[in-house]
């Protein structure tokens, strides 16, 4: 009977063996070979876990109404939905960096003064008569408003009209987060006092003037109140003068009045209007972006797939994902990214 010799093992099964047995011993320090995870950690395009998304507004509307029987403004602190990203369950992410969320507050109610280290924004989705009071002012809201609500500032809301008030919210919670520096705080009184009328830091800071003394050198906007009734007409005087981009339609830029750059230092946001007809060019950036409808309806074509939208409709945009907007009728869609913090940084791209 002839018995088989056993192979030796081969200078490949050698070399796997004792670089192993290095991997194993650097393991117990709390190191790792570079060269093992190098390809995971710089990739040849962005990468993203950020999937496109739809919240239909139809959906939101009745079913944070319905929170509204379960859970008081009082009991919720902030009654609001994530908007949670389904590649990213259980992370409060509507994007890698933003938390995003639809707000409502009922007829009497009011929501306790706090502040925060996250800047938020507020979108108005729908109804009128209450009101967001920050840093002193109280600014009633109404569609299309865009509300800002810096870093550590106080801010309220309350509703002493007759309708439910529903809002967009957005804050810069993750990045935040990131840098492991979230702080907050609560006040002893439920409402703030407010010594400053409903438009008046939009009247003092944006209107081609602004007080002697103020520092030019301020990173976030003094406006509170971007009101949509100021916002449209300029839209439309853009669409007139024939100055409609390709990609983006007739579009502005909300500004800080101070110094001309984005209202925030984490956090841009455009208003645009798409004329009836308007089939825009292909177009990608390393910014995921949400988008509110605040009019019109259409569908936008993401990654070769397309996402339809209509009034108050919230969607998302993952970051260097080929997109164009294809709107059914005269639209207009507002849109926030962390695209200021990426330029800041160096590290924000664009492509088509």
């Amino acid at each position: 009977m002839s018995v088989q010799a056993v192979a030796e093992p081969g200078p490949k099964h050698n070399v796997q063996a004792s670089r192993q047995a290095y991997y194993d011993k650097i393991s117990k320090y709390h190191m790792t070979p570079l060269w093992e995870v190098l390809k995971g950690l710089v990739t040849p395009e962005p990468k993203t876990s950020i999937l496109p998304t739809v919240w239909k507004f139809s959906d939101v509307k009745r079913l944070i109404l319905e929170a509204g029987e379960v859970i008081s403004a009082e009991d919720a602190e902030r009654r609001v939905l994530v908007l949670e990203n389904p590649g990213m369950p259980g992370k409060s992410r509507a994007t890698n960096t933003l938390f995003a969320g639809v707000q409502l507050i009922m007829p009497g109610e009011i929501a306790d003064v706090h502040r925060h280290v996250s800047s938020a924004i507020r979108f108005v989705l729908e109804g009128e008569g209450a009101y967001t009071a920050v840093e002193g002012e109280k600014s009633m809201m109404k569609h299309g408003d865009f509300i800002i609500t810096a870093n550590w500032a106080p801010h309220d809301h309350g509703n002493p009209g007759k309708q439910p008030v529903m809002w967009l919210d957005v804050l810069d919670m993750h990045i935040v987060n990131h840098f492991e520096t979230s702080f907050g705080e609560h006040f002893d009184e439920k409402m703030q006092n407010t010594n400053h009328e409903d438009g008046d830091s939009f009247d003092r800071f944006a209107s081609g003037v602004l007080p002697d003394g103020m520092p030019v050198t301020q990173n976030r906007s003094p406006v509170v109140n971007y009101p949509y009734a100021k916002m449209r007409p300029i839209l439309e005087r853009l669409k007139g003068t024939g100055d409609i981009d390709k990609r983006f339609g007739a579009r502005v830029r909300y500004a800080n009045p101070i110094n001309g750059g984005p209202v925030l230092p984490t956090m841009g946001a455009y208003l645009s209007l798409f004329p009836k007809g308007f089939k825009g060019e292909d177009y990608r950036s390393t910014d995921a972006t949400i988008f509110a409808c605040a009019e019109g309806k259409g569908k936008t074509i993401i990654d070769g797939k397309p996402f339809e939208w209509g009034v108050n409709d919230v969607f998302v945009v993952p970051s260097w994902k080929n997109f164009h907007h294809e709107p059914a009728e005269e639209s207009v869609l507002f849109s926030i990214s962390d695209k200021p913090a990426q330029q800041v940084l160096g590290i924000w791209r664009e492509g088509n």
